[in-house]
């Protein structure tokens, strides 16, 4: 659990639809803008936001309409949290699932996912409880600007 308090914080939850992910993506990049990232550092935020939610939509609800819960929050220091949250099947082996190339889902499916947000993010964090759903929470400091916001 973190010490520091966040300075501002924004929650959503849908449904797990392919839709919605656009949704998150760009709800996610309007509001880490508040921190003058440049646009390789929005299109990181877009493209980890992507993935996150995705494997929620594709693995933690396989065969039905489940919820899915995106939280940004934004710390001192220019540092951005976002969490993506489901109450799926959970991952039972979060290691073998955060290995290249590995994916539970079709054969389209690139296994690429946690590899993806990896690089694009300074930590990723992965809870997860079988039968229960999973948590990602993923970290990102963007560099102050002149003239930007603190």
């Amino acid at each position: 659990m973190r010490t520091i308090k966040y300075t501002n914080q924004v929650s959503l939850v849908f449904p797990s639809r392919s839709a919605n992910e656009a949704f998150a993506r760009s709800a996610a990049a309007a509001f880490a803008a508040q921190l003058d990232p440049t646009l390789d550092e929005l299109g990181d935020v877009k493209t980890a936001v992507s993935e996150a939610v995705t494997n929620a939509i594709v693995h933690a609800y396989p065969d039905i309409i489940g919820k899915v819960e995106l939280k940004l929050r934004i710390y001192p220091g220019n540092e951005l949290e976002l969490i993506i949250r489901d109450w799926g099947v959970g991952i039972p082996d979060i290691d073998q699932a955060r290995t290249p190339l590995y994916t539970t889902g079709s054969e389209e499916r690139s296994g690429m996912g946690f590899t993806i947000m990896e690089s694009f993010m300074d930590s990723v964090k992965v809870k997860s409880v079988a039968g229960k759903g999973t948590t990602v929470t993923l970290r990102k400091r963007f560099a102050l600007r002149a003239g930007g916001k603190v």
